[in-house]
């Protein structure tokens, strides 16, 4: 991301850079539109399609002595909508992070531009992994589909969901929505757009992918799993900036990152590959949502190694620079110490030389009287 300097200049009104400082507010009053068109009967119902989760499904279930009704949801085209408006809350909470939290700490640090950029992007993204871990976790263990991984293959397809898990899917294809326009409005440097668009598409790829094939609760494991790894690289790039003699974090980072890799390659393997594959319920309905074919596990299945491998090369890529940049460091430290001990000898010889051959010395002596 680059840096935004503030000016007392106001520019042009509707030019780039007025929409660039100002973009917050301007997306801040788009919602409002949509939040007040439920104040209204005749947009109300226009306006509860952008606001609100779609597609509710009642259930009565008799667990007890009276019968409970629990409301579920499933996915279709009306999510497109809500998925919009979350993303421009999403818009609006990366500009509040940015403005009153972030840009402060860059004000006291005075980091470089490249620092500057690095410290914003694991500053917006630590605060999303934190809260999307935290969220998730809350609804595995609410659902219990750690203590019962059969639970993640059981039943499919699993075209219901509750209304935490379905949400937590749409803030999910909000946010990684937002961080596309945030390119423009961040002022993002040309060389860094390539590398972000990756990320992003890789993630929109596999959470939507997800999201459309019921693959939801493989989906949501394998999420908090990459994000609590994420999370620990970005603090872990956080307290390195405030000193860089703190790099233990990168160390656990690099060995989680690994077990996570393993992690995910194993749990699909079993889901898809095992459990799906012996599945009851075999074969291809779009209207029940049912995917459960050959070609659809083997494509997810491809999808979900080739994404591990990639970032596997990252990773390799990522560690063999850090040791190039330790040993050139190690070499710079070593040629320093030999030129700083012989500059030091060379002093000492040049005061011993001024002593010898001072005034008081029998050789100054004879050389004045000649």
């Amino acid at each position: 991301m680059g840096i935004r300097k503030k000016t007392n200049k106001n520019p042009p009104v509707m030019s780039h850079e007025f929409v660039i400082q100002n973009h917050a507010d301007i997306v801040s009053c788009v919602a409002m539109v949509f939040l007040l068109g439920l104040m209204f009967e005749v947009t109300s119902k226009f306006a509860v399609l952008f606001i609100t989760v779609q597609y509710n499904v009642t259930i009565s279930t008799n667990e007890g002595p009276e019968e409970t009704a629990v409301n579920h949801f499933h996915h279709g085209v009306k999510d497109l909508a809500t998925i919009f408006f979350y993303m421009l809350v999403a818009i609006i909470m990366h500009a509040i992070i940015q403005e009153y939290v972030l840009d402060k700490i860059n004000r006291k640090k005075h980091f470089s531009k490249t620092k500057h950029s690095k410290f914003n992007e694991s500053g917006q993204l630590s605060a999303f992994y934190l809260f999307s871990f935290g969220w998730g976790t809350s609804i595995l263990l609410s659902e219990k589909f750690l203590s019962d991984p059969v639970t993640l293959w059981e039943g499919y397809p699993h075209t219901l969901m509750p209304f935490q898990m379905k949400f937590y899917f749409i803030c999910q294809l909000g946010y990684w929505l937002h961080a596309l326009p945030e390119l423009y409005f961040q002022k993002t440097k040309k060389e860094d757009i390539p590398r972000q668009l990756v990320y992003i598409f890789l993630y929109l790829v596999h959470i939507a992918g997800a999201y459309i094939l019921n693959l939801n609760r493989l989906a949501l494991v394998l999420l908090v799993l990459h994000y609590f790894v994420e999370l620990l690289f970005h603090v872990s790039r956080l307290v390195y900036f405030s000193n860089e003699n703190r790099q233990l974090g990168f160390t656990i980072w690099a060995i989680l990152f690994v077990l996570g890799r393993l992690l995910t390659l194993s749990l699909s393997v079993l889901t898809v590959g095992f459990g799906l594959a012996t599945a009851v319920n075999q074969g291809f309905d779009l209207a029940a949502g049912n995917f459960n074919v050959l070609f659809v596990r083997i494509t997810v299945l491809a999808a979900i190694c080739l994404t591990q491998a990639f970032m596997m090369w990252k990773f390799i890529n990522f560690q063999l620079r850090r040791w190039r940049e330790h040993a050139h460091a190690q070499t710079l430290k070593k040629k320093q110490v030999p030129t700083k001990s012989k500059s030091k000898k060379d002093k000492a010889n040049g005061v011993n030389g001024v002593n010898s051959h001072g005034a008081d010395s029998p050789r100054a002596r004879k050389e004045k009287s000649s």
